[in-house]
């Protein structure tokens, strides 16, 4: 059995407590995250900065990642776990630029998002984030506090799916420590419907198999009509739930922790980021080039995780208002990244979008 997911170590406890694992980072300035061999790079993208100042003396503070490559950012041999990542590329590249994580060898990777839909950023412009699991700080640093335990080998890259190089600052901090039996895998995928058709449903996860737990959401959300669009209800559809499933939500704000169309003061929207759920990014049409409402919204279920034991499916729906109180199915555009911890191996991902598609517009 797996264990309740106790990731992300709450207990201000375990800061006290002497323990023989290894603290090691990987950066540019240190790419293999070796004890005592970081900062000595005599080449690099601060090179001419540091001309007078000679080795030791920030010469490689990032990469510079050409166009339509990939750049392994972590390639780590033994075991242990990601503890926190931070990362910082310019807003045009967060959604062309991909993210990928591999544990243990396999074959598939058991991340596959976007760089900005990764840590909630999804629709190109910054919004600062205050959260357990993700933070974006100004002005648009990239924070992950997810725990990713590997018993084998972590094996991190960014791909460049743009024409155009890209620079890249990074830093991934680990541990080499015994893994428990009980500790799950981390995975996160990247899903789009754009737009949604009428009386569909936006499905975040399909396919999972085996025994984990779900722990986060984060939409990348544009509605493409008038009105009110969070009606529609989260389902979580487990261990065999066909065509109900176990849970259900009331509404999009209420399972992002909000209520009443997060309407406060009336006639606005009120933007919030606190430590479980949030609504940081609402971008209002301006009457010329931003045509379209977009939001950023997420939900980390980390004291509240939901365990499934055999399948897991996740879906969302788009409603709105229409005339005589009726609901209106939305054709938004939405984009998830769905949050979860398994046993491997998990099941391949449907195959992500091309730059174009996931292009935002």
């Amino acid at each position: 059995m797996l264990d309740q997911f106790d990731g992300l170590h709450l207990n201000i406890g375990n800061l006290s407590r002497l323990s023989h694992a290894k603290t090691r980072s990987i950066s540019a300035e240190n790419p293999t995250g070796e004890k005592g061999k970081a900062g000595m790079a005599t080449e690099g993208t601060g090179a001419q900065c540091a001309r007078d100042l000679g080795q030791g003396w920030k010469i490689s503070p990032s990469v510079s990642i050409p166009g339509h490559t990939t750049y392994t950012l972590a390639d780590i041999q033994g075991q242990g776990a990601i503890q926190q990542i931070w990362i910082t590329l310019h807003p045009k590249a967060w959604r062309s630029m991909v993210l990928r994580m591999s544990w243990d060898g396999e074959k598939t990777p058991s991340v596959e998002v976007p760089v900005g839909d990764f840590f909630c950023s999804g629709w190109a412009e910054r919004a600062n984030i205050t959260s357990l699991a993700v933070c974006v700080n100004p002005a648009g640093g990239f924070n992950a506090y997810w725990e990713m335990p590997f018993r084998k080998s972590a094996h991190l890259t960014i791909e460049n799916l743009s024409p155009d190089a890209v620079t890249v600052y990074y830093q991934i901090n680990y541990t080499l420590t015994d893994i428990s039996a009980d500790a799950a895998y981390f995975h996160a995928q990247f899903r789009r419907s754009n737009p949604l058709a009428y009386k569909a449903v936006h499905t975040l996860l399909d396919g999972v198999k085996g025994q984990g737990q779900y722990v986060g959401t984060y939409l990348a959300w544009g509605v493409n009509n008038n009105g009110w669009w969070g009606e529609g209800e989260i389902k979580f559809f487990l261990d065999g739930d066909r065509e109900f499933p176990t849970l259900c939500g009331t509404g999009t704000e209420d399972y992002f922790g909000g209520a009443w169309d997060f309407e406060m003061p009336a006639g606005q929207y009120c933007p919030f980021s606190s430590p479980y759920s949030g609504l940081p990014q609402v971008i209002k049409p301006d009457g010329l080039y931003h045509s379209q409402q977009r939001f950023g919204l997420y939900r980390w279920h980390i004291m509240d995780p939901i365990r499934f034991e055999e399948d897991l499916k996740v879906t969302i729906q788009a409603l709105g208002w229409r005339s005589g109180g009726r609901y209106l199915p939305g054709q938004d555009d939405i984009a998830s990244t769905a949050f979860w911890y398994q046993a491997e191996p998990h099941a391949p991902f449907p195959t992500l979008p091309d730059v174009n598609g996931l292009e935002v517009i």
